[in-house]
């Protein structure tokens, strides 16, 4: 007779659902420090800005979009395609205008220049994110290049320990997920300086810690945070 297979099954493991955590990008649950008080303080200045124009400039993940979106709700203002700002300007009228990572291709020289044009023209205000100051954006159009160095420039820095404490404190309060505070500084110490990282950490973190039904440790950060630093898209849990 033979034996019988030993058919052990694996407990199921719980698979979270993906709810759709947003970042909250309000005014209120904006994190203050000294890499991002000054263009803080411009976006609550709003509509007394010291020129038509305003470019806030930072590295990626440095938290441009957070402000320009806080500052598009306050202005009621256009998002506008940075490659395609010309179809925008007839329908503009008085209204701000919004233009995202605006130096991420090649800056379309004569759509901003008659783009800033029209937005003086209208006694409004006009704000761009970019990566770079307007210097290094290749402009090839004098009085394009004399618009921006008109327009205020106010620079965003990478995010120091205490904002990227309170964004990575804030990012697991919007999953209502309570974690101590040694892994919040061991995280800050440990990932790149960068608000995109954070948020791609929580979420990995979450979504381990429902996996294993398990709290957030130090010892699951230091997993997740290796893993991570590996180049691992995904890792066996």
């Amino acid at each position: 007779m033979s034996q019988m297979p030993d058919n052990k099954i694996d407990p199921p493991r719980q698979l979270p659902l993906d709810l759709g955590h947003g970042t909250g990008y309000s005014r209120d649950e904006l994190v203050v420090s000294g890499t991002n008080s000054q263009a803080v303080a411009l976006v609550d200045r709003w509509p007394d800005w010291p020129s038509p124009a305003i470019v806030l400039a930072g590295p990626a993940g440095s938290g441009k979009t957070h402000l320009a979106s806080i500052w598009r709700a306050r202005a009621g203002a256009v998002a506008v395609d940075a490659g395609r700002i010309g179809d925008c300007i007839a329908s503009l009228g008085a209204r701000p205008a919004l233009i995202d990572d605006v130096d991420a291709g090649p800056v379309d020289d004569e759509g901003l220049f008659h783009l800033i044009n029209a937005v003086r023209g209208a006694g409004s205000t006009l704000l761009l994110t970019a990566r770079r100051f307007p210097s290094a954006w290749g402009v090839r159009l004098p009085d394009l290049a004399s618009r921006l160095k008109a327009a205020a420039t106010v620079e965003i820095h990478e995010p120091d320990d205490l904002l990227l404490a309170g964004v990575i404190t804030k990012l697991f309060a919007d999953r209502q997920v309570e974690v101590e505070p040694h892994v919040v500084q061991y995280l800050v110490r440990r990932i790149e300086r960068s608000l995109a990282t954070a948020m791609r950490v929580v979420e990995r973190l979450d979504r381990t810690a429902l996996e294993r039904k398990t709290p957030i440790t130090r010892a699951l950060a230091a997993e997740t945070v290796s893993a991570m630093d590996e180049g691992q898209g995904e890792f066996e849990i």
